[in-house]
């Protein structure tokens, strides 16, 4: 069943964020746009590679009014751990959440049970908490921040501008469509 238009589900979690442990809830997260980036295990390959690249999208995202989350279901100690240890995860300046039960992968609908870890899912919520992107792939499938940047902007153009739609590959500043019987069939 999609997740697209369900709320988020409740959650509190312990994560690693700027040198501090913290706890971060559902609520936290509300009022602002982010995105869930979830991912199979601290201390693996494909995974620094996206956690890192998406690092490199943080400011930008920042300034669009969006948090990062990374989720796998590693604990916030091992997040740490692999923080202070990896160059390139060591860039990271978004909380790293530890879903050591595994509960929010499962709500996400995500989690690989023979393995206890989760698929790599890519999710946006708006600032109530509504999904509007849901992106898996399996494990051996990288993803591009740089796409989830457009992804985020067609969003935001789209629950701002009430009628209009944003086209296959569109980028920001290209022009939307606005459905209706006149365009049937012309497309």
């Amino acid at each position: 069943m999609s997740l697209i238009n369900k709320s988020i589900p409740d959650f509190s979690v312990e994560a690693f964020h700027n040198g501090e442990f913290k706890t971060i809830t559902s609520e936290d997260v509300k009022g602002k746009w982010s995105i869930f980036l979830f991912y199979p295990a601290d201390f693996t390959f494909v995974c620094p590679t996206e956690l890192e690249d998406m690092a490199k999208k943080h400011d930008e995202l920042l300034s669009l009014g969006v948090e990062v989350y990374s989720v796998s279901t590693d604990s916030h100690f091992v997040h740490k751990a692999w923080h202070d240890t990896s160059d390139a995860i060591g860039t990271i300046k978004y909380p790293m959440l530890a879903d050591s039960t595994g509960a929010l992968t499962r709500a996400f609908d995500i989690m690989i049970e023979e393995e206890g870890r989760a698929l790599r899912g890519t999710f946006l919520a708006n600032p109530d908490g509504i999904i509007k992107v849901a992106e898996i792939h399996d494990l051996g499938i990288g993803r591009s921040a740089a796409d989830m940047v457009r992804k985020v902007k067609a969003a935001q153009y789209v629950a701002n501008n009430d009628g209009e739609v944003c086209p296959a590959a569109w980028e920001e500043g290209q022009a939307t469509l606005t459905p209706s019987l006149d365009l049937v069939g012309k497309i």
